[in-house]
């Protein structure tokens, strides 16, 4: 006779709860340890405690807390009394590092950022922004600045994929539009791969100021062309063979996404192509879980942004007046979608 065997059920924990209303520990501790140079120290030896203090000018009670807590939350290991870097500590934190996002923390970690989410049930009560009056996409608010000198090292893979996806090293002459170019990235991208490539870079005057600084850098300055103002009010011109939409849609409602693609689509060549860039989660709108999850950083920073799935983004398009569209998925949690007019 068969024994039937019982499961003994999983007893409730409130680890979870605590963990979560603790995560802005985890916030500091990564910031602080960004600040004070930890990783990089490490990844030069420099991995005891008191040589840690002496290189950083901190305490050694300190750094010892500190230390120890990246490594219970994995960004560290310690042997004895030395700490290592995790492998993607070393790739992601140690600035030496060529694929290094230290920088990241400038932006995401913003005091408005963080001290307006304590604002969040008024937020969901009354359907505004936690930021004061439009949030973050208020007119030039300076919040983008930092995001275009912080955030450029996250992008440059995706840009990098974006160039390989419109085949720019074929070389073909092309009038791009950096619609919100922001740190400029996906426009130089395509301008390093296509040497007959014209950037046309939009976006408000001290943005685009960051935009023709790392143009400079990757050496397109000559063909990096500047387009101040709002996306919205700004000219954009015509003949458009690339028009680049990168992380901006997320930040508004449909209706308002409709009418700035109304004005984009006259404005492509006609066998011109929308590449939209953004975060796009499926219809059940819990994975990609970094696409899906970015619908709180809307809830928070924005009136009505959000996170539109593939259905509701084909939908704008169409409404709009394109012809077609085109979704490359990616397992990052950004979506690259070709729109053609």
């Amino acid at each position: 006779m068969a024994t039937q065997m019982t499961q003994t059920p999983t007893k409730p924990s409130a680890e979870l709860m605590f963990d979560t209303l603790n995560a802005y520990q985890r916030t500091a501790g990564l910031k602080a340890a960004i600040e004070l140079d930890i990783f990089t120290a490490i990844g030069q030896g420099v991995n005891t405690v008191p040589k840690l203090a002496k290189r950083c000018e901190a305490t050694e009670r300190g750094v010892r807390i500190l230390c120890d807590y990246l490594t219970i939350i994995g960004f560290l290991t310690k042997e004895g009394q030395e700490y290592a870097l995790t492998p993607d500590s070393a790739m992601f934190l140690d600035r030496r590092s060529p694929a290094c996002l230290a920088s990241t923390a400038g932006f995401l970690a913003l005091p408005e950022f963080l001290g307006n989410y304590q604002n969040l049930a008024d937020a969901i009560r009354h359907g505004q922004s936690a930021f004061p009056g439009e949030g973050t996409i208020s007119h030039e608010n300076p919040i983008w600045v930092q995001f275009a000198r912080s955030m450029a090292p996250l992008q440059r893979p995706k840009a990098e994929e974006v160039a390989r996806l419109l085949n720019a090293d074929a070389g073909e002459k092309w009038k791009v539009l950096d619609m919100a170019a922001g740190h400029g990235v996906f426009g130089i991208a395509i301008g390093k791969h296509n040497p007959n490539a014209e950037i046309y870079a939009q976006d408000w005057g001290p943005v685009l100021a960051v935009a023709a600084e790392n143009a400079r850098e990757a050496g397109i300055a000559s063909r990096h062309h500047l387009v101040p103002g709002s996306a919205f009010d700004v000219d954009f011109g015509s003949g458009y063979d690339i028009i680049l939409i990168t992380n901006f849609l997320h930040h508004f409602a449909p209706a308002t996404i409709e009418t700035l693609l109304r004005k984009t689509r006259p404005a492509l060549a006609p066998n011109g192509r929308a590449v939209t860039v953004d975060f796009v989660p499926d219809e059940s709108r819990l994975t990609p879980v970094r696409a899906a999850a970015f619908t709180m950083t809307m809830l928070g920073s924005t009136p009505a942004g959000d996170a539109y799935t593939w259905s509701e983004y084909e939908r704008m398009f169409k409404n709009a007046g394109f012809s077609s569209n085109e979704l490359h998925s990616s397992l990052d949690g950004q979506a690259v979608i070709i729109s053609r007019a």
